[in-house]
């Protein structure tokens, strides 16, 4: 699998080939219809972020290989793309690569960060913040 920072430069030059944001908010949309359905018991409450605006589950399920794979569902489009773009980040890592990626960075790279309201950022930072704690729980 590719290195997380190879994963963040893919997207990155996804986004630069849709021109202005209105592109590469249809673009994350469309993102966001490819996840995976979760069942309705893992839309439960001990799976939702708290922090969002909009209703957001994330499932954390260690792999055998000492690898994480994340899954995720939102009741939001648009919020449903950036669990798409998180869980291309993040999913299938080891923990301490998880723990060490500057996904703050990373969101600026995208340009997320200035497309965002304040609101979804919060919400995105949630997100992230969740993968971390499961990352540093499953490092322990």
């Amino acid at each position: 699998m590719a290195m997380i920072e190879d994963e963040l430069a893919e997207l990155s030059a996804e986004f630069e080939v849709l021109g202005d944001w209105e592109e590469r908010y249809r673009y994350v949309i469309d993102l966001g219809k490819d996840l995976a359905p979760l069942t309705d018991a893992e839309r439960s409450d001990a799976n939702k972020v708290r922090g969002c605006a909009s209703q957001v589950w994330l499932v954390t399920e260690p792999q055998g290989d000492g690898t994480l794979k994340f899954r995720g569902d939102s009741d939001a489009h648009i919020v449903r793309g950036l669990i798409a773009i998180v869980l291309r980040l993040f999913s299938g890592r080891k923990p301490p690569e998880i723990v060490a990626f500057d996904a703050p960075a990373a969101f600026e790279t995208l340009g997320l960060k200035g497309a965002l309201s304040q609101q979804r950022s919060n919400g995105l930072a949630s997100m992230v913040a969740r993968i971390r704690a499961d990352a540093e729980r499953a490092r322990a």
